[in-house]
């Protein structure tokens, strides 16, 4: 079945690209939640339409990702947080907490755009901010104690 994501969808694509998907898959969650439509000759019209009418807002938004990705690579967050005797957290590190982080630093970021692993001990971590399509950025994360 072909669709057309409305939203970016991690794993499957982004919004405004027409992926094929299990019928199942398609009909029972991404159509009724509002994630993607059904591609039909005339929905396939409008999406190009639109498509065309945005290519210099998205070159635009391209060049503003790209300078924000080189203003963070190579920024580094020392975050504080409350450990045991063993050195493992008490919780984890979220991308909240590197969200906020960056905002105190400057830089506004979506936490929803921050990937990171799973942080339960001390140490040193990589971030990744996807800031475009193909346009990422990789922040250091070093979790000190408290």
């Amino acid at each position: 079945m072909k669709i057309i994501l409305t939203e970016d969808i991690k794993n499957l694509g982004y919004k405004d690209d027409v992926v094929e998907v299990k019928a199942g898959y398609g009909r029972n969650y991404l159509i009724p939640q509002g994630k993607a439509k059904l591609a039909t000759e005339g929905a396939m019209k409008m999406l190009a339409e639109d498509i065309r009418q945005r290519e210099f807002k998205l070159d635009k938004i391209r060049k503003d990702a790209e300078a924000v990705a080189a203003k963070l690579n190579g920024v580094s967050l020392t975050l504080a947080a409350k450990t045991g005797t063993s050195g493992k957290i008490f919780g984890s590190i979220t991308a909240l907490q590197v969200a906020n982080m960056l905002k105190d630093q400057g830089y506004e970021v979506d936490r929803r755009k921050i990937m990171l692993d799973d942080v339960k001990t001390l140490g040193s971590y990589e971030a990744t901010v996807n800031l475009f399509k193909d346009i990422s950025a990789t922040v250091k994360v070093e979790v000190v104690a408290e």
